[in-house]
């Protein structure tokens, strides 16, 4: 997931990412322009590095923009991939009838984006990811690797973050 917290390391961190990993642009502070300048540098390293790059948006949007899908929550079907955020049980529900592609299920732990939400912890997370049949779930807030070892690899398909992804300085 991208946004402004990686500042000039944006970049980097994505040219870092494992080749044929997913990248959710978001970088909602920015005016339009600019931010679908910046959406197309990130197009680049993507298409060079094997990764998937969803827009947070519209479909409509994404599609004009060439993105390999879009990240919203949204009540009907799409030719793009799709992905959604839910974060209980009646958001879960909101979005199956759209049978989106992947869930982002968060926050599983404390996160930065979202500081004093609660978290689920990995019990609560168990729970609602089982509710899942038909997409798959992305554990999303507070996450890292040793964090997503904690989760049952048979309920998730992967893993998302923004600080575990900023180049660390000592």
């Amino acid at each position: 997931m991208t946004d402004e917290r990686l500042g000039d390391d944006l970049l980097p961190a994505i040219q870092r990412l494992p080749a044929r990993s997913g990248v959710i642009f978001r970088h909602y502070h920015l005016e339009a322009a600019a931010r679908k300048l910046l959406f197309g540098q990130v197009m680049r390293i993507c298409r060079r590095r094997g990764h998937v790059l969803l827009l947070a948006g519209d479909e409509r949007t994404a599609m004009r923009w060439h993105a390999d899908g879009f990240h919203q929550r949204s009540q009907r079907a799409s030719r793009l991939l799709h992905s959604a955020p839910v974060h209980d049980a009646r958001e879960i529900a909101g979005v199956k009838a759209a049978g989106p592609d992947l869930l982002l299920l968060s926050p599983v732990y404390a996160t930065n984006s979202h500081p004093g939400a609660r978290p689920l912890g990995p019990l609560a997370f168990n729970r609602l990811a089982k509710l899942v049949l038909s997409s798959r779930i992305i554990a999303l807030g507070g996450m890292n690797r040793r964090n997503a070892q904690m989760l049952s690899p048979r309920l998730i398909h992967g893993w998302a973050a923004i600080d575990a992804f900023k180049k660390k300085t000592a």
